[in-house]
């Protein structure tokens, strides 16, 4: 293997690794003041909220001032006792167990169980099912 030609050197210096400076390099006083040597442009305005997280120290935002104030009991609706009481009744008539009737309404025991104590949330396709399995008038009786 011959080389042909001149072999020539290349002198001019490579930076493998040179930082950028970072945020707070160039907010240096030194920096600052070369940057006016040089005249470039610097915002000297001082920003809203700057480095704080007012946010999420604040304390009461409107929408939370506005849950505070309000004095609305929020609670679930519940299985009226008339109701429970018109399965219970169905269900011993038919001489049925709350597992049975619940495989006969394609629901798991533990519904028949919730409606039953009155903890269930009512459920008007659950109810359904239930006048249609146990032959009676369950809603709308006054």
């Amino acid at each position: 293997m011959s080389r042909s030609g001149p072999v020539t050197q290349d002198w001019e210096p490579v930076v493998v690794r040179k930082k950028l400076p970072n945020a707070a390099a160039k907010k240096d006083e030194k920096a600052v003041n070369a940057a006016r040597r040089a005249g470039a442009d610097i915002d000297i305005s001082k920003k809203h909220n700057a480095g704080t997280n007012k946010a999420a120290n604040s304390g009461t935002s409107l929408n939370t001032k506005r849950l505070d104030d309000d004095t609305e009991n929020l609670a679930h609706e519940r299985v009226p006792s008339d109701l429970k009481k018109g399965i219970m009744q169905a269900r011993m008539d038919k001489k049925l167990t709350q597992a049975q009737l619940a495989q006969m309404i394609n629901e798991k025991p533990q519904v028949i169980q919730e409606y039953e104590s009155g903890k269930a949330i009512p459920n008007q396709q659950i109810i359904a099912k239930l006048e249609r399995v146990l032959g009676t008038k369950l809603r709308g009786k006054k």
